[in-house]
């Protein structure tokens, strides 16, 4: 870890990112699904202008 660095802890999970990173990632929600079509992390960023149909990246 560096000075500055953002540190996030929910339900047992710590995440740990920079500054800059962090202002793409205001309000973004993390979910994992479990169902029918394929398990993962999902990423839900209200800050996204677009993004790919897997939800793994996206633009601001």
């Amino acid at each position: 870890m560096k000075p500055g660095d953002q540190i996030f802890e929910d339900n047992g999970l710590k995440i740990v990112t920079d500054i800059k990173s962090f202002l793409y990632l205001v309000n973004t929600v993390l979910e994992y699904s479990d169902g029918l079509n394929g398990k993962g992390f999902h990423f839900n960023n209200p800050n996204a202008s677009r993004s790919c149909a897997c939800g793994e990246s996206f633009a601001v």
